[in-house]
């Protein structure tokens, strides 16, 4: 008791800590702006500008802090008994339309490291699908009849095909619950892209057994397996970055922590009874089933009082992602409806403080893009309605000139850019001082594949905030995104759809240029690092895609990752089963 008093203290003393020092860097960066736009003069406009302003620099500050917290606290020591677990655990294969032969790779590859544990009796296997495509739903059955020989498997694995796929993967969860739920003590979610190790999954039932409070364990996914450039910029950065963020929303966090929908660890009975959910009133977007149904999940069990936590140190847990832009954004568009409903509960009774914290910052996650285009927009139209400059006050028979605060500026523009570079920086020393850089191929290739990654993603940030933006108008304009099918081939893209997907961003970027050279040429230059991307947006979307990029940043020896230093079993194995299906 006395523990996890002290922890509870501990949890609330960082959570004080960050939102001091978000709110003062806030309120730094929102005097300095006013400071730049009362020098020719203050309108209305201007009140709306340092609101945003002051928006949009409390999410860049609270996400350094997160990183900073990162670095200055690591994660928990959990001792856990070597002992072999006592309950039962299923581990649940969702699946809707994917590509069968991966994902039937995948789970032999799960199912081969746990049947070498010597607990893998207490471990059943679940493949539960939602695909309405009947041709694909064959190839399941056959693929599982094929596993279930090759495995040996009769018993220890299951296949389940919905006819209705209500409720979508939360559906499809909850039928498992009533089916079959009560079998089991624990159950183990992942995704159709989930790989996992069979002994991160053990030591994951180990510490939920280690304490009867803990309801939801979520490992860190790393990406893997991505060969387009996008792809491995993509994994070169949450495999650096990915870690210490956790470890900061871990610090935060405590003991309401995160669920991400995938690769964690449920107690059967405490979901069961905490995470039914009705659909929301009214019609989708806002309304039905909530689609980011993982953290109201979360937010359900911290409020029945079970643990939700992260656990940042389970090596082991991997994932693949979306390898183009396009892509990306087509999941970012299904994941920007499901967070937005998420403020239709944001005022749930009983729910936890943190946890609504944890909802509003995933709404925030995708309304800061408007906010900064919005910013940009008013930015733009600012010299339009600014007064006329008044030379004479009347106290002196000698004009008055306004007093530009281009030092101020200029000042504000390094320190906004500092809340998004600094922490990356930092993480990259601690990689360098830290002992292990070799993980990212040394220190030399470390220093260029940061440069680059700096380099590429702020080209890149203008395209997905553009991507945002139209996500959430979308949502606000009432357009249902549906559950799209991921396209989980190598990723690239012919220019034909680079272009279908943005030729809207490049009339976009170029009426800003042109409208920032005829109405505010003050502010032609300072667009012009947001406005030249989306005119070129066709271009790098396609040339990111390219597996061929790709394959010559691996050969360089850049964007490496810890899981390509070495070889990762349970990723060699899916690869074998995959080539073995490809040879029958």
């Amino acid at each position: 008791m006395k523990k996890a008093s002290s922890e509870a203290w501990s949890t609330a003393f960082r959570r004080l800590a960050m939102a001091v020092i978000a709110l003062c860097l806030t309120t730094g960066a929102s005097y300095m702006f006013a400071i730049v736009v009362q020098s020719d003069g203050f309108d209305w406009l201007d009140i709306v500008r340092i609101a945003l302003m002051a928006v949009a620099s409390f999410w860049l500050a609270w996400g350094g802090c997160i990183a900073l917290f990162g670095i200055l606290f690591p994660p928990e020591e959990r001792a856990t008994a070597e002992a072999l677990p006592e309950g039962r655990t299923a581990v649940l294969l969702p699946i809707y339309n994917e590509a069968t032969g991966p994902v039937f790779a995948r789970l032999e590859a799960i199912m081969k490291s746990v049947a070498a544990l010597p607990a893998a009796d207490r471990f059943d296997f679940f493949v539960l699908s939602d695909t309405t495509k009947a041709d694909v739903g064959e190839e399941e059955q056959r693929a599982y009849e094929r596993l279930l020989v090759r495995q040996n498997a009769g018993g220890r694995l299951f296949y389940r095909r919905r006819e209705k796929n209500i409720g979508r993967k939360a559906g499809n969860i909850a039928d498992f619950l009533t089916t079959s739920g009560g079998a089991y003590d624990y159950m183990l979610v992942l995704d159709a892209d989930s790989l996992m190790d069979g002994k991160t999954i053990l030591e994951m039932v180990r510490r939920m057994e280690a304490d009867p409070r803990l309801g939801l364990l979520q490992s860190l996914p790393q990406i893997i397996g991505l060969s387009t450039l996008f792809g491995r910029l993509l994994q070169f950065a949450t495999g650096l970055y990915g870690p210490y963020f956790a470890r900061g929303l871990a610090a935060v966090q405590g003991e309401e922590g995160t669920f991400w929908g995938h690769n964690a660890l449920i107690r059967t009975r405490a979901f069961a009874a905490a995470c039914g959910m009705a659909p929301l009133t009214c019609k989708p977007p806002f309304g039905g089933h909530i689609l980011s149904h993982d953290t109201v999940e979360a937010a359900l069990l911290a409020r029945d009082g079970w643990k939700v936590r992260l656990d940042p140190d389970l090596t082991g847990s991997y994932e693949e992602a979306p390898a183009n832009m396009v892509d990306y954004a087509k999941r970012d568009r299904r994941w920007c409806q499901g967070n937005l409903q998420h403020s239709r509960i944001l005022a749930a009774p009983r729910f936890r403080f943190w946890s609504r914290i944890s909802i509003l910052q995933g709404v925030f996650a995708y309304l800061a893009s408007p906010i900064w285009c919005i910013f940009l927009l008013a930015s733009l139209a600012a010299p339009l309605v600014a007064p006329p400059p008044v030379y004479f006050d009347g106290h002196s028979p000698f004009p008055v000139f306004p007093h530009p605060e281009t030092t101020t500026a200029l000042a504000l523009l390094f320190g906004l850019v500092a809340l998004l570079i600094l922490p990356k920086l930092l993480l990259v020393a601690r990689a360098l001082f830290g002992g292990n850089s070799a993980d990212f191929g040394g220190p030399v290739r470390l220093l260029i594949s940061f440069l680059l990654e700096i380099l590429l993603t702020s080209i890149l940030a203008p395209i997905h905030m553009m991507f945002h933006c139209r996500s959430v108008f979308q949502v606000l304009t009432g357009a249902d995104s549906g559950w799209p099918t991921a396209d989980r081939d190598d990723g690239s893209l012919p220019i034909t759809a680079a272009f279908s997907a943005t030729w809207w961003m490049s009339i976009a970027g170029a009426g800003a240029i042109a409208f920032s050279h005829t109405y505010a040429p003050e502010m032609f230059y300072w667009l012009l690092p947001v406005a030249l991307p989306l005119v070129v947006a066709p271009l790098l979307v396609w040339m990111t895609a390219s597996v061929l990029l790709g394959k010559v940043t691996k050969k360089l020896g850049l964007f490496q990752v810890p899981t390509e230093a070495g070889p990762v079993a349970v990723a060699e194995d899916m690869r074998l089963a995959l080539s073995q299906k490809a040879a029958a």
